[in-house]
């Protein structure tokens, strides 16, 4: 496994073809991210309680866009609608470095993995606020260990008939995402045999899995309903399939992935998902069906992607001849494939395929994690190399 904490602190120092119709670039299709991180010690990697003193210290650029998640030890930073992955990149920083540079002067670490590296046992410090508090009240033990942090792509597709029929589409590359972008094999001060522990926390509420194959928006609708009427969500808020139609904004929001080790891992992530959907659009418009992929096969490739990460096996759901085994890499590599056509239209290829390059050399998230923690059997080692990471410019 490459050790990469010297280029990463490096960085941080300095900073098929598609169907036929009209052109339509993907960067058309604006995006936008959310990224929740964990506030800990540097030296122990534990998690501290700190969020609101940070976000009132927070200054500078984008750190008006730092807000309140789920527990006291979290941050979430919420980019601007971009066009372009440069400015997205740019904007991402900008929020990571004004949270470090806040929880810094008071001797602790903006740390962007999907799990706390030394747990926090029991029902975590919530974030005042009544609906946590409902849910803590209506589901008890699941909120147990919670605080786990994950990266969220909202692409922009108003209209909702079409906004499903493109989850429909991405449904089977959802457990490529997440191999991908796995960054949290680390928790309660072990390594957990998962590339990331984070899908598996996450994977305890009823509605965290891969969504269901929408026959249209009023049937999105119709299982919405039911879940709200029989308990299982409290609001709509807590629909949290991997994909879903945003129902605060005109998007698509895509929760595969854990949160990036670096901003420039989160653009990546962004980028492919961006083009996926676009490439989706298009299917969509043209009257390509999507691949009906059955549910317990994907909840299979799903939960070995959080298993294996990028650097194992995952399942092949779009073989030809049926589901097979197959390098998580290979699969990635289909899906640039897949999405190239609009990736070039648009001038994304050649950045993306630069950033696929460097995570192939330097290892997935989870396996720098891994790598850090097998040097000493220390967890300050792997907090030491989140921490560089988080705010390191790494991107082409």
């Amino acid at each position: 496994m490459p050790d990469v904490t010297r280029e990463v602190q490096f960085d941080a120092m300095h900073g098929p073809s598609l169907v036929a119709q009209a052109p339509l670039s993907s960067a058309t299709l604006t995006i936008g991210v959310e990224e929740e991180f964990l506030l800990a010690d540097p030296r122990t990697g534990r998690v501290v309680p700190a969020a609101r003193e940070i976000r009132e210290r927070a200054a500078g650029p984008g750190a008006d866009r730092l807000v309140f998640e789920l527990t006291q030890f979290q941050l979430e930073s919420n980019s601007a609608v971009h066009t372009t992955l440069r400015d997205l990149h740019e904007d991402l920083l900008e929020m990571r470095r004004a949270a470090a540079r806040a929880a810094e002067s008071m001797g602790l670490a903006l740390i962007a993995s999907g799990t706390a590296l030394d747990g926090n046992a029991g029902v975590p410090p919530l974030s005042s606020c009544p609906r946590y508090e409902a849910m803590l009240r209506e589901f008890g033990a699941i909120m147990d260990r919670q605080g786990v942090c994950g990266c969220h792509i909202h692409v922009g597709i108003a209209d909702r008939e079409e906004a499903v029929r493109v989850s429909n589409h991405l449904r089977p590359w959802l457990p490529v995402l997440q191999a991908l972008a796995a960054n949290s094999p680390i928790a309660d001060g072990r390594d957990t045999g998962y590339a990331s522990w984070r899908a598996l926390m996450m994977g305890r509420w009823p509605s965290a899995e891969p969504p269901p194959f929408f026959r249209s928006a009023d049937h999105y609708e119709s299982l919405v309903a039911g879940m709200l009427a029989g308990g299982t969500i409290l609001d709509r808020g807590m629909i949290y399939w991997l994909v879903r139609p945003s129902d605060h904004v005109p998007t698509l929001e895509i929760r595969a992935a854990d949160v990036c080790p670096t901003a420039g891992e989160t653009v990546l992530l962004a980028g492919l998902v961006r083009g996926l959907a676009e490439t989706a659009l298009r299917q969509v418009r043209a009257g390509v069906p999507a691949p009906d992929v059955e549910d317990t096969l994907l909840r299979a490739a799903y939960w070995k992607a959080a298993h294996d990460g990028v650097d194992g096996e995952a399942l092949d759901l779009l073989a030809g001849s049926g589901v097979s085994g197959a390098p998580a890499w290979r699969l990635v590599d289909r899906l640039l494939e897949h999405v190239r056509p609009v990736l070039e239209e648009n001038g994304d290829w050649t950045p993306l395929t630069d950033q696929i390059e460097r995570v192939r050399r330097s290892g997935s998230g989870a396996a720098r994690q891994r790598a850090a923690y097998a040097r000493r059997g220390r967890l300050a080692d792997v907090a030491e190399l989140l921490t560089a990471q988080t705010v390191a410019s790494c991107w082409a």
